[in-house]
């Protein structure tokens, strides 16, 4: 991580004392990495898979609620038919052997993206994995964007609710942020608070465009598979000393800290 980021403390605060729910990354790099080892793409997939399960189990440890990982764009359908077959597979590898450890820990996983793109039996075993995963009050909600595109999935719920309104069921005066937000696919969990991309990329390639838009953002130049969980705690280190205004000035903000009750939430 970049030296401007804080050492971690040993009193790492979770979470909920960070007032951070939703954290997103964008896991960049796996293939680059792989040929820098001289090894082919799909090992670097593998290593990251790996790198996958080390995270959630940090991210599950500290108390996030929410961990939104961009596991596959729909643009990634136009790499070699052999690397997005091996991912096709090592998704599948994923989910089989995860499924117990996200029981055990009360994680519930959801996957979203066009999945209509992928292969039958993918597309089923990832049915029936929410399914077993689904529980009222899960201590974390895992969401894979698999086969995502933030803007395709913008337009699908604009066409949702456009639908609504030639029903009669939705009125113009009626759409609003809420609105718009509800209708996507990520309606269930809350807008994102911190974004964390490696590989040294500082764009957002499409991922969560609405439910980022307010969120802090961290760009590491190290590619996913040498991520680790202290980079994950260095991560939050570095959101604990940002100060989200939400618009307000330095005094207003200090004002609404020291007096949340006289103070609505930001949106």
């Amino acid at each position: 991580m970049n030296s401007e980021h804080p050492q971690v403390s040993t009193a790492l605060q979770t979470g909920d004392e960070l007032g951070l729910k939703h954290l997103a990354l964008i896991m960049d790099g796996n293939g680059r990495w792989a040929e820098a080892q001289g090894e082919a793409r799909s090992a670097g997939h593998a290593r990251g898979a790996e790198v996958v399960r080390e995270v959630v189990r940090r991210a599950h440890e500290l108390g996030l609620e929410y961990l939104t990982l961009f596991a596959f764009s729909t643009l990634n359908f136009g790499r070699p038919s052999e690397e997005v077959q091996a991912l096709m597979e090592l998704l599948k590898a994923y989910l089989s052997a995860e499924l117990p450890e996200l029981i055990e820990r009360k994680i519930r996983l959801k996957v979203i993206g066009e999945l209509e793109f992928l292969p039958r039996e993918l597309r089923e075993q990832i049915a029936e994995v929410e399914r077993l995963t689904r529980r009222e009050g899960p201590v974390m909600t895992l969401t894979l964007a698999v086969s995502y595109d933030g803007r395709r999935d913008v337009v699908r719920a604009t066409r949702h609710l456009v639908q609504l309104a030639r029903r009669g069921e939705l009125l113009p005066a009626d759409v609003g942020e809420d609105t718009l937000i509800g209708a996507l696919s990520t309606a269930e969990t809350p807008e994102v608070d911190l974004l964390i991309r490696t590989s040294g990329e500082r764009r957002l390639s499409g991922f969560l465009p609405l439910e980022a838009c307010y969120a802090e953002l961290i760009f590491l130049e190290k590619p996913w598979p040498d991520f680790t969980p202290r980079d994950l705690d260095e991560a939050l280190a570095a959101f604990a000393q940002r100060q989200r205004r939400f618009g307000l000035t330095d005094a207003q903000l200090a004002q609404s800290l020291a007096h949340p009750e006289l103070s609505s939430s930001p949106s």
